[in-house]
């Protein structure tokens, strides 16, 4: 079909903030339409597909795969030889791993002119089941040798694909969301009927990689504030990593909310279990009621939320709305419909059964307990976690199962855009296991994303570094967890890789010494008065995306005016690292959070910056005016 497409129409519309390319195209066999929209928010070389294909024969017409965007890249095979591509994987605590290689290390050169015919074969990239970002981050970087980039992402909380492939006039960028072939994909359309695929979004830049995602960068901030707006970057306290692990109660939050709120915390979050018999033990398959467990809060949990409250902080509460524990009362209360299904079946992953939220028996439930929890108990603050990945989808009221899939996730963004529309001020976390489904469907509507679950605090600065590749830095909710074993350097580096984002802090910080409870104080101080830059800046990497196991790992942030470089030196021996076209004629300081720690030494070397740490796990920011 895509052979057939020929443009009848088009249109260009000025809006607030964007322009609108409306192209529409018809196939004379089938009798579809395909209406595409081109965005491009102001002052930014960032452009938003989406194609809407319209039904307009006698007869039904099923669909088994629609391209988000299809560009070509280079003039021809000698131009592919100076092509490089970057994708990153990612799974649950190993988060953002690019890596670049030349695109020939994927479509050998094959001298297609000679054979008069294009390529047959592609380099791809595909995402499984729920998790968007959970093998693969839904995003790649093509660079040529000169400096010209392009980088893309792919806005779905579904599946995926995008892949390269040659022709004899040069490479092909196609990216998709779900198909038959990669994700059991089918859509049938009844006359009149329509079918909108997923966004994707490309950036260019003659900057190289950086340059394309500091434009992705503005792209994704006016996709939020045009969905959402802000929720003032508040400092956020969670009572789970490190600390009491779904384990909550009265003794156990009290300590910790005074001493949250003496460091200068303004929203407390109690993390699972808040709602489990503490004789259960494990809770983990009698999820989904969401009921306050009597047994668990001595004096009630209004007693424990009052107490944040009273402190002066916001609360906030984890939940897990799609799915339910195979031994919950609500696994029999709502109808069968209400329920992923797959050959006749209900989905059961790891002992939880997947909600449908196209059904509105599921919405329902959820819409009462998040209004309970808001109304009743002045929740203003939720941590949405999603930890199982049903698989293909669901074969309910869908052609095929990865249809059903996407359905459902539109479903659920439509269901939390609900709750800020009813209240207003509530903030929502997208964790999603720990970024396994971080995509600009669901963080155009949410407020935080958690890098990671990773809890030791020596492998989080890659994920940190990079995570602001295809999150904005003040979605980049990065954990700062301090811990009473941890020398001053080590809760240092702790606190410094949570600055680099938006600060996530937990840990018994009750226990830590006076020296470790002012650094953490000195921290939250700091991350307050850097919000405004925060929510300004775009990322750069002066060392490059870091591999997993590199001692040295840098980010860089800048918004013109003042730039920021996050150092994390994790080699045994001070060392000396070199920062290229870092200086530029400068000024630089070393922001420490101690002054009693031993300190960094920087000098200007041209336009380089040379960077001579301490011994041992140690971090920094170096500032530049």
């Amino acid at each position: 079909m895509g052979d057939r497409l020929r443009v009848v129409e088009h249109r260009i519309l000025e809006h607030d903030g964007h322009q609108e390319l409306v192209v529409a195209q018809a196939d004379p066999v089938t009798g579809l339409t395909a209406q595409t929209i081109i965005r491009r928010p102001n002052n930014t070389a960032a452009y938003s597909f989406q194609t809407t294909v319209i039904n307009d024969s006698k007869s039904a017409v099923t669909i088994t795969a629609l391209s988000s965007l299809t560009l070509g890249f280079a003039q021809d095979e000698e131009e592919l030889d100076h092509v490089s591509v970057s994708s990153a994987r990612s799974e649950w605590l190993a988060e953002n791993r690019w890596e670049q290689t030349p695109v020939r290390a994927h479509l050998p050169r094959l001298n297609l002119a000679f054979h008069g015919q294009d390529g047959r074969g592609h380099y791809g990239v595909t995402s499984h089941g729920a998790w968007s970002s959970g093998e693969h981050l839904p995003a790649g970087i093509l660079q040529r040798t000169d400096g010209a980039a392009l980088a893309w992402q792919v806005e779905t909380s579904g599946p995926w694909h995008w892949e390269l492939s040659q022709a004899r006039d040069g490479g092909v960028l196609t990216a998709l969301g779900a198909t038959d072939l990669e994700h059991h994909f089918a859509v049938t359309l009844q006359p009149t009927e329509t079918f909108t695929g997923v966004p994707a979004t490309v950036a260019v830049s003659a900057g190289g990689r950086d340059g394309a995602i500091a434009e992705l960068t503005r792209y994704r901030r006016w996709l939020r504030e045009r969905s959402d707006g802000l929720d003032g970057l508040p400092v956020v306290y969670n009572d789970f990593m490190n600390t009491l692990m779904g384990q909550p109660s009265t003794e156990a939050l009290m300590p910790l909310i005074q001493s949250a709120a003496e460091a200068g915390v303004e929203c407390f979050c109690i993390d699972a279990g808040w709602y489990a018999d503490p004789a259960i033990g494990d809770w983990w398959a009698t999820v989904g009621e969401w009921r306050e467990s009597p047994q668990r809060f001595t004096n009630g949990m209004r007693e424990v939320i009052d107490a944040i409250h009273a402190h002066g902080m916001r609360s906030g509460i984890w939940l897990e709305p799609e799915v339910v524990g195979v031994n919950s009362p609500i696994a029999e209360r709502l109808p069968e419909e209400a329920f992923f299904h797959r050959f006749g079946q209900r989905v059961v992953e790891h002992e939880r059964y997947q909600l449908d939220f196209r059904h509105p028996a599921a919405r329902e439930h959820l819409d009462r307990t998040v209004d309970e929890l808001v109304g009743s108990y002045g929740i203003s603050y939720f941590k949405l976690d999603y930890n199982i990945n049903p698989g293909a989808g669901t074969e309910q009221d869908a052609s095929g199962a990865g249809a059903g899939l996407l359905a459902h996730t539109r479903a659920l963004t439509d269901w939390i855009a609900g709750i800020r529309a009813r209240h207003p001020y509530v903030s929502i976390e997208n964790c999603s296991s720990g970024a396994m489904r971080a995509d600009y469907n669901l963080l155009a509507v949410t407020q935080l994303q958690s890098t990671t679950d990773q809890q030791d605090f020596r492998l989080y600065p890659p994920v940190a570094a990079s995570a602001p590749a295809t999150i904005v830095p003040e979605q980049c909710g990065n954990w700062a967890y301090p811990a009473v074993e941890m020398s001053a350097e080590e809760v240092q580096f702790t606190l410094i890789t949570g600055l680099s984002g938006r600060l996530y802090l937990s840990g018994f910080l009750h226990d830590l010494e006076i020296t470790a409870r002012a650094l953490v104080a000195r921290a939250v101080a700091v991350h307050k008065a850097w919000r405004p830059w925060l929510s300004r800046s775009e990322p750069f990497w002066p060392l490059g995306f870091p591999a997993w196991d590199d001692e040295s790992v840098c980010l860089g942030l800048t918004d013109g005016t003042v730039t920021r470089v996050f150092v994390w030196d994790r080699a045994e021996n001070s060392r000396e690292i070199v920062l290229p076209g870092v200086a530029r004629g400068r000024k630089a300081s070393v922001v420490s959070l101690a002054s009693t720690e031993e300190q960094w030494a920087v000098r200007a070397e041209g336009e380089d910056l040379v960077v001579n740490t301490v011994p041992g796990f140690t971090a920094r920011v170096i500032e530049l005016r």
